[in-house]
């Protein structure tokens, strides 16, 4: 089978497709995978940054969307069913790869192959961030940074679902505030300056609950942009600077500093990942929720959709089309 490989740590650029036997089933569920999607701990991985670092050579890809060719008697899916499912580290980037029961969901049939690979890491990020750790009320205005890429295109789209009144979205550049109000943003400001933007937008009052995947220098200011009683929600540092917080910040308004480590939550609660899918597909299946709509490259540009993420020029969720 064909897969996008990791052979030298050199960066999303040295990533190769090859060809390599295709993994044993071992009593694991076998995809035959149409769609895999990217995620910024892909572009750590091929430079051996990420927290968790598999042995040279390995298969790219975390998440994926194909259709069951084997499953073990008595499972949940059968051969022929469409579906998604995380592999959580490598061997989504593959023509054919192995699940576990457990990371195998039946994929909703108003949802694309493509638009499905999109979903699992982004939105029960998402999902687990706006429910179970910021508690997002009815009514509550959310303001996500990093708009335009993944994690703020999929905050933009369940925010609402989920009872958000407003989502204002914080963009880099004025390119990618089309991307943002694509997605659903009530408004959308610049980054540089944002807090000035978000004052005059909510007269002073600020926003329930600010959404961070970037980090660095704008920390503070989404801090200050807290309404009292507000949540920030730590997701990542894309941005490179892991900032740190003076806490007697979060004495002045009852603030919050939330942690979103999904990944580690969904390893001490077993069923959690059932359960978030649940209330993720319930939202698919009725309309409430808008599937992705990622932007696709094809087996053969893997390292570029792979580089979008690390050079922060990707607009929404990237998806790899496995096959046509």
């Amino acid at each position: 089978m064909r897969a996008v490989r990791v052979t030298e740590l050199g960066g999303p650029e040295s990533l190769t497709l090859v060809e390599v036997d295709e993994p044993a089933a071992d009593g694991g569920i076998v995809v035959d995978v149409h769609a895999a999607g990217v995620a910024f701990p892909d572009a750590l991985l091929t430079r051996g940054l990420y927290q968790y670092r598999p042995e040279l050579p390995f298969t790219l890809g975390a998440e994926l969307a194909g259709v069951v060719r084997e499953a073990p008697s008595g499972a949940h899916v059968k051969p022929g069913d469409r579906v998604i499912g995380l592999t959580m580290i490598g061997g989504a980037m593959a023509e054919t790869a192995v699940l576990s029961a457990d990371r195998v969901f039946p994929l909703p049939d108003n949802v694309s192959f493509e638009a499905g690979a999109g979903l699992l890491f982004n939105d029960l990020t998402v999902y687990f961030a706006l429910t179970t750790r910021a508690r997002l009320a009815q009514g509550e205005t959310v303001l996500v940074h990093g708009a335009a890429g993944g994690i703020g295109t999929s905050t933009l789209r369940l925010a609402p679902a989920l009872g958000a009144s407003r989502v204002i979205a914080v963009v880099s550049t004025e390119e990618k505030k089309e991307v943002a109000r694509a997605a659903g943003a009530t408004d959308v400001v610049l980054a540089d300056g944002f807090k000035d933007a978000v004052a005059e937008l909510t007269g002073g009052t600020g926003v329930d609950i600010v959404m961070d995947p970037v980090g660095g220098d704008r920390f503070t200011d989404s801090l200050r942009s807290l309404a009292p009683a507000g949540r920030l929600l730590v997701v990542g540092f894309t941005g490179g600077e892991i900032p740190t917080v003076k806490v007697n910040r979060l004495l002045l308004n009852n603030v919050d500093v939330v942690g979103v480590g999904w990944g580690a939550w969904t390893m001490r609660h077993p069923k959690a990942l059932a359960q978030q899918w649940e209330g993720l597909a319930a939202l698919l299946k009725s309309g409430k929720l808008a599937a992705p709509q990622p932007d696709i490259y094809p087996l053969s540009r893997a390292a570029e959709a792979v580089a979008a993420l690390e050079n922060r020029t990707a607009r929404g969720k990237v998806v790899v089309r496995v096959r046509d």
